[in-house]
């Protein structure tokens, strides 16, 4: 008998330190450090939490949200399996049976054992751990939180759970920091559904923009002195994965007329061999025909582009001229004391895992010839290599004449739907600015659209830096 009573004594014990332990508060274990895959999580801040609480309060509901919605399936299935690990199963048939006086029975009855052999002998003996160590007093109360507190509170909660959830949720979601002309900078939440188009008229609504075609992302390479502009089809989040820990990398929201500058004068890129004075005079009802012609028959027609451009050596800051040649596979040049037939040409580059970029600076830098340079290169290399490729043209002409050629050569006819797509947004919104804007308004000064601010300085950013058109010499 003095077992049994060793042995209730010893659970008694247990579920006396376990009660104690479930009234206490829980410590939060110590925070894992920080991996990339953490940061990919949030781009333009420290840290994901520093992200979170930029976002504002309505884009953290609509986040939290999205977030439940998307794990509901999930939190499903894993309260089913816990809910089939509670069902007791009977003990395997080859185990003995417990002591005699000794019964198998929940927790809460364990607590007034009422076994007859023990009740008839002598009663049970009260756990000495129960007598020796009492209950720990309760907590002090504390002052009454103030509202302020209170909803400091809730957002904390908020974005604890939206950390936990980001991490758990089967759609990739970035929180963005979107650098805007004035300095200003907008937070937007994106996820891998999303393509460029999509972020753009989020940020239209946010900065009450006109909604021109020219504005777009922007992503900039400060160790690289790089920087592109997305196509509205591109995924963002792909890209912007790629970017390394600690990035000094940025996204821009700009006015880039070379963008669409093809849909607009599309001579200066199929016709620029002819006389430049010529190609100025040129008709819309002739644009339109070339459009035609090259985007929108049963193939795309690349610009059959051909000039000597500057090639920077691997490893070297000197540059040697070569005669590139546009094909729409890729760029090809032609090798000393050869000719310029097909045979003779040597592929320099494809167009399939790589992209192109404008180099900034880089008369400085690695010494080229002139600031108009451009670059090749895998999304996924963020510093200096050797499969980088470094090309410097003569004028700006030349170079916005090959970055577009070498654009319509990788995206095709996507370029021309995302034309299409931006001009729909420009005259809906331009439909809405019109009928907003006062009758005695001046007809040669741009209004502003409905929510913008003031004409002189629309969308809330700084006057517009003066692009450097295909069209100008």
């Amino acid at each position: 008998m003095d077992d049994i009573d060793a042995m209730f004594s010893d659970l008694l014990g247990e579920m006396d330190l376990l009660t104690q332990s479930l009234g206490q508060e829980t410590v939060p274990p110590a925070s894992l450090p920080s991996t990339n895959k953490e940061v990919n999580f949030s781009f333009g801040f420290t840290d994901l939490n520093e992200s979170l609480h930029e976002l504002e309060d309505n884009d953290l509901d609509a986040l939290m949200a999205d977030l439940v919605a998307d794990l509901n399936a999930t939190e499903e299935k894993l309260a089913a399996e816990i809910k089939g690990l509670k069902v007791p199963s009977p003990p395997p048939p080859d185990l003995p049976l417990p002591p005699k006086g000794l019964s198998i029975h929940p927790a809460s009855s364990l607590a007034y054992p009422t076994s007859t052999a023990s009740s008839t002998s002598r009663p049970v003996s009260t756990p000495a751990s129960s007598a020796t160590s009492p209950l720990p007093p309760p907590p002090p109360q504390s002052a009454k939180p103030t509202k302020e507190e209170i909803e400091a509170q809730m957002k904390a909660d908020k974005i604890k759970l939206a950390l936990e959830k980001l991490k758990e949720a089967k759609v990739k979601k970035l929180v963005v920091k979107v650098l805007l002309n004035d300095g200003s900078s907008k937070t937007l939440m994106v996820d891998e559904r999303q393509n460029v188009r999509e972020v753009l008229e989020n940020l239209f609504e946010k900065t009450h923009c006109d909604c021109n075609v020219d504005w777009s992302l922007c992503e900039t390479y400060p160790d690289l002195q790089l920087e592109r502009t997305f196509e509205d089809h591109e995924n963002l989040v792909e890209p912007l994965s790629a970017w390394m820990r600690d990035s000094e990398n940025k996204i821009l929201f700009q006015e880039r007329g070379e963008k669409n500058e093809v849909f607009k004068n599309p001579q200066n890129f199929y016709l620029w061999k002819k006389d430049k004075k010529a190609l100025k005079d040129i008709k819309d009802k002739d644009k339109e025909l070339l459009i035609q012609e090259n985007f929108c028959g049963t193939s795309i027609i690349v610009p059959d582009l051909e000039a000597v451009l500057y090639l920077k050596e691997d490893g070297k800051k000197s540059w040697k001229q070569r005669l590139f040649q546009l094909r729409a596979s890729g760029i090809y040049y032609v090798p000393k004391g050869k000719t310029k037939s097909s045979r003779d040409l040597i592929c320099f580059v494809q167009f399939d895992n790589v992209n192109v970029y404008y180099g900034k600076d880089f008369k400085t830098k690695y010494k080229a010839p002139t600031d108009f340079c451009f670059v090749l290169k895998h999304p996924q290399i963020q510093k200096e290599s050797q499969y980088v490729k470094y090309l410097c043209c003569d004028d700006a002409w030349t170079m916005n004449l090959w970055v577009t050629g070498i654009r319509i050569a990788k995206y095709g006819v996507s370029l021309y739907e995302n034309y299409k797509t931006a001009e729909k947004k420009a005259a809906v919104s331009s439909v809405w600015s019109n009928r907003s804007t006062p009758s005695s308004s001046n007809p040669s000064t741009p209004s502003p659209t409905i929510k913008a601010k003031s004409p002189s300085q629309a969308n809330g950013h700084a006057p517009k830096p003066q692009l450097r058109p295909v069209s100008e010499v």
